[in-house]
């Protein structure tokens, strides 16, 4: 293919009532002060490099190249080779494979991949489920691979979703790009698709993904932060990588803080071929579209929800597929030639790119179900081994960088963690179809040859000599011609690094951009060094001027000039609707749950009715009370709580409602934790149903003059099924537009 230069420019049961219980009512700056004492304060090295504004030496792809001068030692390999280029793989070409013999990149990339153990060094904190595959359109057209051929055929498949910078005992909610791997277990060997939440990746060649892990882990002299980007060396690495500011939009959008693993997207990020029976090829991405639809949460709620359940993602799962509610997504994909590949603005084989749906549409092939949770997590969830290469015959690789350097990575990690090279034996990551080779012996081999023969080609005959060859069945790669000089080279068809970034940007609704904004301005207050600081805003001018100024004034900073771009950024791609996750979330309130804060005394016909609302609309629901052995409502009937009334705080939930007796209500309104309950969801512009008699909790929170149109009154029993209709929306963003002071614009 010649590529053209892009041009410039889980639910409750409710109790059955009982006797009424003879219980008595429960009891119910200036410039010259640091913003931390100085002993604490990390110095900038004397010799460290101030620069406001991005300026480094770039490559032909706009890649960062930094010098040895003076007295800068010159950068080598462990066995002291010095190195000329530490950002390129060593590839055949421009454009072209990377090849096996750059022993450089395996270096770094292998001791990366050993760096810890046992836990992954990345996406160490991970929940898996099963579930099958069904194919509902038959891709026999353009590929020959086994599992697109059948129609209404189920196919086995695991899937683990992960955080990727925290470790094993961090929390779920971390501001981070969410794993998303599955493994099918197809009639001709397991496919592990092994992508994320996010389509793009902040990096175009592999080579640097070493750095990249370095810069957001806990820095190597203190060890902390955890799961955390919020720090120097991370934005510090992503200033002086300008290929990374497509992902980091996402990264600082809702999409890194999902409300759970079901309600998130999945994508292969890398453009993979497809080959039919005569070799043809077909480029092809991968989609994950949730049934669910699409649902974060908000930072600060993330934050609570850290404090009150830090498994809040592994929960909302097990407990979804316990109750029979099984989270289910689509499988599409887009699928293009040559000839579009040519014609596209930006080159498909690199990483931080995507093809927005309006050029290439999505069609929907399958569905992926998670039925049934693991027996056991270290056997299953921690074992289970995905690598990139796991593709089935009809399947094959293109030439992007990143995934040629992914496909060495992960089969060295798992041979590390997994203690030699039979992994594939633990019944996890074992295939489900007939397997017959010639590989023995090793740490913990379960399976060996049996008979004479461990070796082909033999003349043993066909009973005992073996397996062999099948030109027809196994695998074939893309017959494509490859030429060019060996050198360590990056494409200028890469160089654009701003254009896709300021058309995710303008692709949100307004509340989502304020969002961007606000996380950025979070994030970067937490960077020490104001020039780290100044050079993320330089770079932000290339994406959206208004975005750069917000950011900029939130940290006080002044404004620098624009980071020089390798390639001038295309300023006129068109919004795309499906960046969006407010234009493509739920449409029902169903899979999701409501909590309910009960007092003494509380309405029994009311609660009812709200109840019988939940169940409905296909919802759950969850009761909060003053005390853990529940409550008794106004007919006698005792109702057991889910949660105290400290420990199940609103940000647990998708929609509260609070039904309270006025005895409930004066109680309640001396307790922190169940004001608390009332202010939080109120910030975080969720849809509150308000029994009259709790209107005196709000009022003792101070916010009962700010209640609007989301905060629904439920004054008898034919109140509750509107109130649940109306929670169908989730959230209602207005007000946060009215509430929160970064809503308001820069002076």
């Amino acid at each position: 293919m010649a590529k053209k230069p892009a041009p410039a420019s889980t639910k409750s049961t409710r109790p059955a009532p009982s006797a009424p219980a003879s219980l008595a009512p429960a009891d119910f700056a200036g410039v010259d002060i640091a913003g931390e004492s100085p002993q604490k304060a990390s110095p900038v090295p004397a010799d460290a490099v101030i620069r406001p504004v991005f300026g480094e030496p770039q490559g032909n792809g706009g890649e960062t190249h930094q010098t040895a001068v003076d007295e800068v030692p010159t950068l080598t390999t462990s066995q002291g080779h010095p190195r000329g280029d530490d950002q390129n793989c060593l590839k055949q070409g421009v454009r072209r494979p990377t090849l096996l013999e750059d022993f450089h990149f395996r270096k770094k990339i292998v001791h990366l991949d050993h760096e810890r153990i046992p836990e992954r060094v990345v996406h160490a904190r991970g929940y898996a489920a099963h579930g099958y595959f069904e194919l509902t359109d038959s891709l026999a057209d353009v590929t020959r691979a086994d599992i697109f051929q059948r129609v209404g055929e189920k196919t086995p498949a695991f899937v683990r979703f992960s955080t990727v910078a925290g470790s094993k005992g961090s929390f779920d909610l971390a501001r981070d790009v969410r794993g998303f791997a599955v493994k099918i277990y197809t009639q001709e060997g397991n496919w592990d698709l092994v992508g994320n939440n996010i389509p793009v990746f902040f990096i175009q060649d592999a080579i640097k993904f070493p750095d990249l892990v370095h810069s957001v882990k806990p820095a190597p002299d203190r060890e902390f932060p955890q799961a955390a980007s919020a720090h120097d060396n991370f934005w510090d690495f992503i200033s002086l990588t300008p290929e990374s500011f497509h992902m980091i939009m996402w990264t600082m959008s809702d999409r890194a803080i999902p409300r759970s693993f079901r309600t998130m997207e999945g994508f292969g990020v890398h453009t993979f071929r497809l080959l039919d029976a005569e070799g043809k090829s077909s480029f092809v991405k991968f989609h994950w579209k949730p049934k669910q639809g699409l649902q974060s949460v908000v930072w600060n709620e993330a934050v609570k929800i850290n404090g009150a359940d830090p498994d809040f993602h592994r929960r909302d799962l097990w407990d979804a597929i316990n109750s029979g509610d099984f989270p289910e997504w689509e499988l599409g994909v887009q699928l293009f030639d040559d000839d579009f590949a040519d014609s596209f603005d930006f080159d498909v084989l690199d990483a931080t790119k995507l093809i927005p749906e309006e050029l290439v549409p999505v069609r929907v092939v399958g569905r992926l179900v998670l039925d049934r949770v693991v027996d056991n997590f270290f056997a299953e969830t921690e074992q289970v081994a995905f690598l990139t290469q796991n593709v089935p015959p009809g399947i094959d690789f293109s030439n992007d960088p990143l995934l040629q350097g992914r496909n060495f990575s992960y089969l060295d990690t798992q041979i590390k963690r997994l203690g030699g090279p039979n992994f594939t034996h633990i019944p996890i990551n074992a295939p489900k179809c007939p397997i017959a080779h010639f590989q023995q012996d090793g740490h913990m081999a379960m399976r060996n040859p049996v008979g004479r023969a461990n070796y082909e080609p033999n003349s043993w005959g066909a009973t005992k000599g073996g397996p062999r060859e099948d030109p027809v069945r196994g695998i074939t790669a893309f017959a494509e011609t490859v030429d060019g000089p060996k050198q360590r080279v990056r494409s200028e068809s890469f160089a654009d690094h701003y254009s896709q970034a300021r058309q995710f940007f303008v692709s949100q609704t307004p509340i989502e951009q304020k969002h961007i904004g606000d996380a950025l301005v979070f994030e970067l207050s937490k960077v020490e060094r104001p020039d780290i600081r100044s050079r993320v805003v330089s770079h932000l001018l290339n994406v959206d001027e208004t975005l750069a100024v917000t950011v900029a004034d939130g940290l006080g900073l002044g404004l620098p000039n624009a980071a020089p771009a390798a390639r001038t950024p295309i300023a006129d791609l068109p919004p795309s609707d499906k960046l969006s996750i407010v234009k493509n979330g739920p449409n029902s309130f169903k899979g999701r749950k409501l909590g309910i804060l009960l007092s003494d005394g509380a309405d029994a016909a009311l609660v009812e009715a709200l109840l019988k609302a939940v169940d409905a609309g296909g919802a759950v629901y969850e009761i909060v009370a003053p005390k853990i052995a529940g409550v008794t409502l106004s007919d006698g009937t005792t109702v057991a709580a889910k949660h105290k009334i400290d420990g199940g705080t609103s940000v647990l939930f998708d929609a509260v409602a609070i039904i309270v007796s006025a005895a409930g209500a004066a109680l309640l309104s001396l307790d922190a934790g169940a004001k608390d309950f009332a202010t939080d969801a109120f910030a975080h512009c969720k849809y509150i149903g308000i029994s009259a008699e709790a209107e005196a909790i709000f009022a003792k929170a101070g916010i009962a003059d700010d209640l609007d149109e989301a905060c629904l009154p439920l004054a008898k029993p034919a109140d509750a099924a509107a109130f649940i209709e109306a929670c169908r929306s989730l959230r209602y963003w207005p007000r946060e537009l009215q509430v929160d002071l970064d809503a308001q614009p820069a002076a």
